[in-house]
């Protein structure tokens, strides 16, 4: 089905529960897009199950609406068949119109579940440059959303890249991530909840000191295009404008719908549009990158950045209150403090307070909360948007419920008949078998004196695409290529190929783009492709890929498997200055290169690279005591990747296993 017959981009509207669902509607947003109670990248929202969503995608497509299903989780090889069989039962009763997809894994899935509807790429996904979209479109995608950090001429640059039917979606309000989407692992890495599997944490929001300053040194303000949206509106194949906020209220959707409506369809009542944003009980937004002349660090702040529209502080520890800057009614929604602090609550206002008035909270018993703590509105009921929910409540109970039965498809895996047992130097398409196991050591500039392992790596991006490696060594892409970077990029890929260069590791499955014959080179997915199953290799065969480093973050039984069961060679991270966040900004305040210590006395620093800031904890990932069940498993590379440790660094000795005997949630 088609939303709208003109060009102009439809209005995606996020939503984590059925009330938020109905506030797309009543809004008269063009799409809407959810998740499932599992294999979604925001598990905290509520989320729907497969009946909910049979019922109300019909909901939706009577008022001409489409629904996506966000399944934009790595998948591990052990969930495969679960992954599968849930796609099967989407594809039979759910009649959705698109996947919203991180995992290449799920190409293959969907086509054998039968699913009809279009395949979008995450920016999970991560494709960041304009060469990328070509390779997306070979996969399957027919939309890739692009990155929250692009400026207007970087969107400018994928448009006009864009090939054939292919069309881009960019995010025009809501939450900012500290990171670069798909290059978040800092949750992970302190205590196994994935960023990429929808678990995160957000450690990015936390109090941290350095210097003796504490401050939310990683924590942003939200993004608002708003009257950038004008521009925005002017440049060709962006199809889909995207509100973030699949954990907000339907308040929120309600009014960032309506207000991205005017501003869209009626920019000449502005006023009237910002007056909406401004109550939708958001973060302060800024522009971010939008302007590349005039970029709005959301790090540079001075407001509060928890989520919702921030009212005031806590008053009187004895008996709890706060002079609200907004005028409250009853049922609205607070929530005290930030998600750290332990006295952290939600309560409910039970009489109306006007603007400046005294609002007193009720402590939780034995949760006494603090002076000066932060008190957020977060969700507000208003008569005239309950009434509206009510109605479309009334029409979905009109909707016939769904027995949906259950699935018993298993995946079809092309392991080529077992795992590919070559050495690191060998084609992953040829039939050929060669024993040894390649060690690589990976730098950012020649050192002193090379180790005595097989192989060595540079990261091409140091020195600005300056370094002059080794003819035979391992040139490593960055794990974000920005478009303006491309070019650069581009150049010296050709550069070295033409002095013979032919071992390459791409830290993005999209960067092969930047190569008109793969098959003939050496080239293998990088760890930054996050790889952590057989059918995501298997894709990265077909686009020409040699051999595959499996993702750091599996623990150990998925790692360990992973092997046997794929059709190219496969790497490991064996030891590893990792960085637990990529970003394309840092705090104005923030000193690079020195200390800073989380809540918990952790320390990390940040280092600054051409275009990204990549933050590291004070330990190594160190799996050298287990390079003997690596390489009995059948891994045929194993990696160090060397940082450059900043003086007055101190490294901690301590075990870093990263979840290796942990689960990866």
């Amino acid at each position: 089905m088609t939303c709208q017959p003109s060009k102009l981009p439809i209005i995606l509207a996020p939503a984590g529960d059925i009330h938020s669902f109905f506030a797309a509607i009543a809004a008269g947003a063009d799409a809407i897009y959810c998740g499932l109670k599992i294999f979604s990248a925001r598990m905290e929202a509520g989320n729907f199950s497969i009946e909910e969503l049979a019922r109300l995608t019909k909901l939706a497509h009577s008022k001409g609406i489409q629904v996506y299903v966000a399944f934009n989780s790595l998948i591990k090889e052990s969930e495969i068949d679960k992954v599968l069989r849930i796609l099967d039962k989407l594809a039979q009763y759910a009649d959705i119109d698109a996947l919203i997809i991180q995992d290449t894994a799920m190409v293959s899935l969907a086509g054998q579940a039968g699913f009809k509807g279009k395949l979008h790429l995450s920016t999970l996904g991560n494709c960041t440059h304009p060469a990328g979209l070509e390779a997306a479109q070979k996969a399957g995608f027919s939309r890739v959303v692009l990155p929250r950090e692009f400026c207007l001429d970087d969107i400018r640059s994928m448009a006009a890249a864009a090939p054939g039917a292919m069309d881009l979606e960019v995010f025009v309000h809501g939450a900012l991530c500290y990171s670069v989407s798909g290059r978040c692992y800092w949750s992970s890495w302190f205590g196994g909840k994935s960023a990429l599997r929808g678990r995160c944490v957000q450690p990015c929001r936390r109090l941290y000191e350095q210097n003796g300053k504490k401050a939310r040194y990683f924590s942003c303000m939200d993004l608002s295009a708003d009257v950038l949206a004008k521009v925005l509106k002017e440049i060709p194949n962006i199809s889909t404008w995207k509100i973030e906020g699949r954990k907000k209220s339907p308040h929120y959707v309600y009014y960032t719908v309506m207000a991205y409506k005017l501003l869209r369809d009626a920019p000449e009542q502005k006023k009237q549009a910002l007056s909406f944003l401004a109550y939708a009980l958001g973060r302060q937004g800024c522009h971010y990158n939008l302007l590349s002349h005039r970029v709005s660090n959301p790090l540079d702040h001075a407001s509060e950045t928890g989520s919702g529209l921030f009212l005031g502080r806590v008053k009187n520890p004895e008996n709890p209150y706060l002079i609200s800057r907004e005028a409250l009614l009853p049922g609205d929604l607070l929530r005290i403090g930030y998600e750290e602090d332990a006295f952290h609550q939600i309560q409910k206002v039970t009489r109306a307070i006007p603007k400046k008035g005294k609002c007193f909270l009720s402590a939780q018993k034995g949760k006494r909360i603090n002076k000066g703590t932060s008190v957020f509105l977060i969700d507000r009921r208003g008569s005239e948007l309950e009434e509206k929910l009510s109605r479309l409540g009334a029409e979905l109970d009109e909707i016939p419920k769904v027995t949906i039965r259950p699935s018993n498809l298993s995946a079809i895996r092309n392991n080529g008949g077992g795992s590919v047992k070559s050495s690191g130097k060998t084609n992953g398409h040829r039939e050929k078998k060669q024993p040894g196991i390649c060690e690589m050591d990976v730098f950012r500039k020649q050192p002193a004196a090379l180790r005595t392992h097989n192989d060595t790596g540079f990261w091409i991006s140091a020195n600005n695409y300056g370094i002059k490696a080794p003819p035979r060594a391992w040139l490593w892409l960055d794990p974000v290529l920005f478009p303006e970077e491309e070019k650069i990029c581009q150049n010296y890929v050709n550069t070295a190929l033409k002095k013979g260069a032919k071992n390459f590791v791409l830290n993005s499955p999209w960067q092969i783009s930047l190569f008109d014959n793969p098959q003939r080179l050496n080239i293998w997915a990088g760890p930054f492709c996050n790889i952590t199953n057989c059918l995501a290799v298997d894709m990265l065969k077909r686009n020409g890929f040699s051999g595959a480093i499996a993702s750091p973050e599996l623990e150990r039984e998925v790692l360990l498997s992973l092997p046997e069961r794929c059709c190219l060679p496969l790497g490991a991270v064996c030891r590893a200055n990792w960085p637990v966040a990529i970003s394309r900004i840092a705090a104005p305040d923030l000193d690079l290169g020195k200390s800073f210590t989380s809540p918990m006395g952790e320390a990390a620093w940040t280092s600054k690279y051409n275009a990204t800031y990549h933050t590291f904890p004070n330990w190594s990932l160190d799996l050298s005591s287990k390079t003997g069940e690596l390489k009995q498993a059948g891994f045929v590379m194993l990696v160090n990747l060397f940082e450059n440790i900043p003086k007055g660094i101190r490294m901690k000795p301590r075990p870093g296993t990263w979840n290796w005997h942990l689960k990866l949630l």
